[in-house]
């Protein structure tokens, strides 16, 4: 898979080939109906828009989080720097997502994250080798 500059993201051809069970939240929805359908043997790529492989940017996921409830989920004594990818637990306890961090205030009060899929919004070329399709 390559982002807009063309430079691979995640591959699986120089190594163990991926395993993917349709329907199973591997890949987004959108992506598995490019590739529903093709027969063992297919060797193609997908060019796919804008915010099609992973949605579009949305600015509401970009989010302040207070230092204290930062403190409770995880170790009080984490430093946080932009870039830094970090769990959250799902209301439920039962998963987990991510949020990459954007900034943090000067005061170390808060922690901004944004939890957008990192691909979201953006072009994606998706080269894909099926060597098998198991019923």
């Amino acid at each position: 898979m390559c982002g807009v500059d063309g430079q691979d993201i995640i591959s699986t051809f120089g190594g163990q080939p991926a395993t993917l069970s349709m329907g199973g939240g591997q890949l987004s929805p959108s992506i598995e109906q490019h590739l529903l359908g093709l027969a063992e043997g297919t060797r193609t790529t997908l060019q796919l828009p804008e915010g099609d492989a992973f949605g579009p940017r949305n600015p509401e996921l970009v989010q302040w989080v207070a230092r204290a409830m930062l403190n409770e989920l995880g170790d009080p004594n984490e430093t946080y720097a932009p870039g830094v990818v970090v769990q959250f637990p799902t209301p439920d306890g039962s998963g987990q997502y991510a949020g990459a961090v954007v900034q943090v205030r000067e005061d170390g009060s808060s922690v901004q994250f944004d939890f957008n899929h990192p691909l979201a919004g953006q072009a994606v070329t998706f080269e894909v080798n099926i060597i098998g399709v198991m019923q």
